[in-house]
């Protein structure tokens, strides 16, 4: 019998691969994509620019702008996807469901090989198609038919498709920035789940739709609607609420990070995005966010709880029209990029990931 080594539950702090895409780094609260600091890019660069980045492996000159773009537009104009969004459609309204089930209907329909088969050029078309039919199944599904693209932006698109008014350039800026953000961040249990299958040789359709499935748990980028829920019902003065909520022993969404143990930056960059709209919501949030915060400095005093990207991401997506019911599947079209761009360094480790387990049941009887 091999000898089993004790990690940590949940692998808390166990490195199980390396990779060249990013980091986070939880005590000075930073981190970044392929070593550019991923708020920078989120405030300066646009979505396709940074999905280029992470999947290609470097910011985008002209040309190479053009013809990605191009590629993004020609898979989400492919014959196949609208058909696969109305048979979806037809069975369920919620978009990560529908999401889940389109992917691997989406590999049947390209006749998408296992990445154990493909070169990397291949593995790389796969990842760009899969990632440009998310926001069209998404929107799709959420509206009960398949739309057509437009030929704007990607987030132009999808805001236009979701909100169903034509995007302001203010909120396309703000999702854009929301969106680059959101794309990946360290080995979080889709991630890691994306690439386990991945390990195996799987099609990008079953590596994808493992990811969603751990995304769809409540435990992993299902709080921003919750965030929201508890400013409505902490109203115009939160203390009372908060403390009540705080003494039953319950969790206030939105606060808190299994990494950060200090401000979250993706959440002080939305912050200023949300400064930058104004008006009585906001003021409500960043209320609610100070009274959260020393309330919960004092419950925890040993450990800060501070906003989280989920709390401040919520109020950018309310000020830019998205419904409530949209918050964690826009999230997951922000994060299929990152899923991709480790689908695609996974499979180029020919080992399986196989972690071992340790028995603690009842003895084997005779």
């Amino acid at each position: 019998m091999s000898q089993l080594i004790d990690v940590p539950r949940g692998l808390n702090g166990v490195v199980a691969a390396e990779t060249a895409l990013g980091d986070v780094d939880g005590v000075a609260g930073v981190y970044h994509y392929r070593g550019r600091s991923a708020v920078d890019l989120a405030r300066e660069h646009t979505f396709e620019d940074v999905w280029h980045l992470l999947v290609v492996g470097d910011l985008p000159d002209d040309a190479q702008r053009a013809d990605f773009a191009g590629k993004i537009a020609a898979a989400a104009a492919d014959h196949v996807v609208a058909p696969i969004i109305d048979a979806v459609a037809a069975h369920t309204d919620d978009p990560l469901v529908g999401l889940r089930a389109a992917w691997p209907l989406l590999a049947s329909a390209r006749r998408s090989r296992p990445l154990y088969d493909l070169d990397e050029d291949a593995r790389r078309d796969e990842a760009i198609a899969f990632a440009a039919v998310t926001p069209r199944v998404l929107a799709g599904v959420h509206r009960g038919r398949a739309e057509a693209s437009t030929g704007r932006s990607v987030v132009a698109d999808y805001l236009a498709a979701v909100t169903d008014v034509e995007p302001e350039p203010a909120h396309v800026r703000a999702l854009t920035a929301y969106l680059v953000a959101a794309m990946d961040h360290g080995f979080n249990a889709s991630t890691f789940t994306a690439r386990v299958i991945a390990s195996t040789g799987a099609d990008m359709g079953a590596c994808l739709a493992g990811a969603a499935g751990a995304l769809s748990g409540p435990l992993h980028g299902g709080a921003p609607a919750r965030a929201l829920d508890s400013l409505d019902r902490a109203g115009g003065d939160p203390e009372p609420w908060i403390r009540a909520e705080l003494a039953a022993g319950r969790r206030l969404m939105g606060f808190g990070h299994a990494v950060y143990r200090t401000a979250d930056p993706r959440s002080e960059l939305l912050r200023e995005v949300a400064e930058g709209f104004g008006g009585p919501r906001v003021e409500q949030a960043l209320a609610f966010q100070g009274v959260a915060e020393r309330l919960l400095a004092a419950h925890k005093p040993d450990r800060p709880l501070r906003a989280n990207v989920e709390f401040s991401a919520a109020v950018v997506m309310e000020e830019c029209g998205i419904p409530r019911e949209m918050f964690t599947p826009t999230f997951a079209l922000a994060r299929t990029v990152g899923w991709t761009a480790h689908v695609l360094e996974q499979a180029r480790d020919p080992k399986i990931i196989r972690p071992a387990a340790r028995y603690v049941g009842p003895p084997l009887t005779s």
